[in-house]
């Protein structure tokens, strides 16, 4: 019987940032040393709730303060960190821009760039945030299309 490995549960939440037709993203080295673009997320405070994380974790890698629009989706998914596993779970949220408050964080946060929809596609690397985008794509055409109406 082989030993059973430790799991440890960690939360977090973040944002997708729409503005016109622009995406935010911010580049990150991640645990395996490669660089590349995801969506802005960061670890639940204690006593906070994942909405207050959301904004908080968007403003501290992106260097804009945002307002939520709606909920967009909890993911979970599971990985190795050292000799644990994680089993972590993310809240979603379309957001937008309300101002741009000053400098992102650089000791997480390589560069924060906007992207239209194609580039944000040709950028990603995780499947779960192809799937975040597309879900993002279709509740920001919605809204369009009800402001539209």
């Amino acid at each position: 019987m082989s030993p059973k490995i430790p799991t440890k549960f960690e939360y977090s939440a973040g944002g997708v940032v729409a503005r016109g037709e622009k995406l935010l993203l911010v580049e990150v080295k991640n645990l395996q040393g490669e660089i590349l673009w995801t969506f802005p997320k960061g670890h639940l405070e204690k006593e906070e709730t994942a909405r207050d994380a959301a904004l908080r974790e968007v403003e501290e890698e992106t260097g804009f303060r945002c307002e939520i629009l709606e909920p967009l989706t909890s993911v979970h998914y599971f990985f190795m960190k050292g000799e644990k596993r994680i089993s972590k779970r993310v809240r979603w949220f379309l957001m937008r821009p309300l101002e741009e408050t000053g400098v992102y964080d650089a000791e997480e946060v390589l560069r924060v760039q906007w992207m239209d929809a194609e580039a944000t596609r040709k950028n990603l690397r995780y499947p779960s945030d192809f799937k975040l985008l597309d879900l993002a794509l279709r509740k920001i055409g919605a809204r369009r299309e009800t402001v539209g109406k």
